[in-house]
């Protein structure tokens, strides 16, 4: 006997139940079509950031020469956004110009221009301030152990205001930070500009990392993440610097986590905070019994080494993240094309592959001498260019970062996107409201159409040569 059951549902069960013989059940399902909307910037500028017609996955014409192959049931890292670093250059410059300027820019960097979601704060003085500075500086000889005079005047001025109108254009900006040196009285040469730390006094730095996040968040800018030194493989007696071992870093990371725990803050620690070159050191940092447990992951700059490091740090300890951190263009490098091209391969599609949850540039702002600077690049690029009247110029990192803040929503997921092209290379995401996003640089000096199979289904594409284009995909 056979018994039919029609379901009105998408999916229909065809359930046979004959003498002898087991149940068999057979799945159906309906294909599903998605709107595609294009966003495209070219190597000669052509197009930045433009929004492309939209179209709809209905519109397949036979095969192409490349295949863009997406599963989305293929999952990875959550992503934490995408933006750059708010020295105290960049905020002083934003704070130069005038009201309507301001908020123009703002509305520009963290509203609804590219809508920065991640930003990084020099914990004091870099090489990008108007002069050295830390949270606690004291007359030589003079120690203060229980940081009775920290103060965070000095980034009252500039930063935090910056901060908080970017917090008001995105409410949902997550806040990293990092020291480029601890006070100098801390340290052995007794000057922040190059030296190591006494160790003698690493829990009272504990103490003025946690003086900083709470201070910070009683402005209402909570801190989400801090890396206990930046660059500490780097040091130099022109800007502020600071070398740590990655023993030292080890129990700075005890001594930090400890009192993090003790004051009830849940700010994440990311141990190393420099180039791809030298794994060894966050290897030892996340491997050690005494700080793996405060650690959440490690992050990276790209003065060195090969993006793949990240890959090999990640499969040795995959509970732990990456973050990528920071990056520089600079006029050593002027090739709009070039640098489109290497940054995609490299510091955001490639990193982003590699297992970066969020990719953060350097500078925010510089002005047209590239500055102001504290003894350190003195032809460095920032995201913008701020003229003397207040005006300023995208650079092309600008565009970069905007082909992933505008698109890819905090918390989306990385899923795995594979292509048949060496020239092109691609990576995806998930959001949160159901939406596909894929980005793809064509480096090669030809367009190109391809075959794009999401889920098993199948539309098409196309890129032209030498550009970025972000997919945004919707299901109808």
């Amino acid at each position: 006997m056979m018994k039919k059951i029609v379901l009105t549902t998408i999916t229909i069960i065809a359930s046979f139940i004959l003498l002898g013989c087991e149940k068999v059940e057979e799945t159906i399902v309906t294909p599903k079509h998605y709107t595609i909307t294009p966003y495209t910037t070219r190597g000669d500028k052509s197009e930045l950031l433009l929004e492309k017609e939209t179209y709809t996955s209905e519109l397949l014409s036979g095969q192409k020469p490349g295949k863009i192959t997406v599963s989305t049931k293929d999952e990875f890292q959550t992503m934490d956004g995408f933006g750059a670093a708010m020295t105290e250059s960049s905020a002083y410059l934003f704070s130069n110009m005038s009201n309507s300027q301001r908020e123009t820019v703002m509305e520009d960097l963290f509203g609804n221009g590219i809508g920065i979601s991640f930003v990084r704060i020099p914990m004091g003085a870099s090489d990008f301030a108007l002069s050295n500075y830390s949270y606690n500086d004291l007359e030589p000889g003079q120690t203060d152990l229980t940081m009775e005079h920290f103060t965070l005047e000095r980034d009252q001025q500039y930063v935090i205001p910056m901060l908080k109108l970017a917090k008001m254009k995105n409410p949902s900006l997550l806040m990293m930070a990092s020291p480029w040196s601890a006070p100098a009285w801390m340290k052995e040469n007794g000057s922040m500009n190059g030296g190591s730390m006494k160790t003698e006094y690493f829990d009272a730095y504990a103490k003025y990392f946690v003086k900083f996040i709470q201070g910070y968040t009683a402005e209402g800018l909570p801190i989400y993440a801090v890396t206990p030194q930046n660059e500490p493989l780097h040091q130099t007696s022109t800007y502020p610097t600071m070398y740590m071992t990655a023993v030292d870093q080890v129990k700075f990371v005890q001594k930090l986590g400890t009192q993090f725990q003790t004051n009830n803050i849940n700010t994440l620690i990311m141990a190393y905070d420099h180039n791809w070159d030298q794994t060894g050191y966050p290897l030892t940092v996340i491997g050690s019994p005494v700080s793996s447990p405060f650690v959440a992951g490690s992050a990276f700059h790209c003065y060195g080494g090969n993006v793949t490091a990240q890959s090999n740090v990640q499969s040795k300890y995959p509970d732990k993240g990456i973050w990528f951190t920071e990056c520089s263009g600079g006029r050593w490098a002027t090739s709009f094309s070039g640098n489109l091209s290497w940054n995609m391969e490299n510091v955001f599609i490639g990193s982003i592959n590699h297992y970066a949850k969020g990719v953060l540039m350097w500078n925010l702002a510089l002005d047209e001498n590239d500055g102001p600077t504290n003894g350190g690049c003195s032809n460095c690029r920032g995201v913008i260019t701020v003229h003397p009247d207040g005006s300023y110029t995208r650079n092309e990192e600008y565009y970069m970062i905007g082909h992933f803040s505008k698109f890819v929503q905090q918390g989306a997921k990385r899923i795995l996107v594979e292509t048949d092209r060496q020239s092109l290379i691609v990576t995806g995401f998930t959001n949160p409201d159901g939406s596909i996003i894929i980005v793809a640089h064509n480096k090669s000096s030809s367009p190109m159409s391809f075959n794009l199979t999401i889920d098993g289904r199948e539309t098409e594409g196309s890129i032209p040569h030498m550009s970025v284009t972000t997919y945004v995909i919707r299901p109808l």
